[in-house]
């Protein structure tokens, strides 16, 4: 009992989902899930935790 409203709603997400027409970026898509992004900023090597790591050690 006081399931009817829960499995309303999933039932109003489900068709939205398989009915609404999506713009789907592939190109995106397909960067993100091989890891490839479009920063431009380069990746700074500096690795943060150095400085705790040696503060520990004393």
């Amino acid at each position: 009992m006081g399931r009817g409203r829960a499995k309303a709603k999933q039932t109003k997400v489900a068709r939205d989902l398989k009915y609404r027409t999506h713009e789907t970026d592939f190109g995106a898509l397909a960067k993100e899930l091989h890891g490839e992004s479009d920063d431009t900023e380069p990746q700074d090597d500096y690795d943060e935790w150095s400085d705790y790591e040696a503060r520990s050690r004393d």
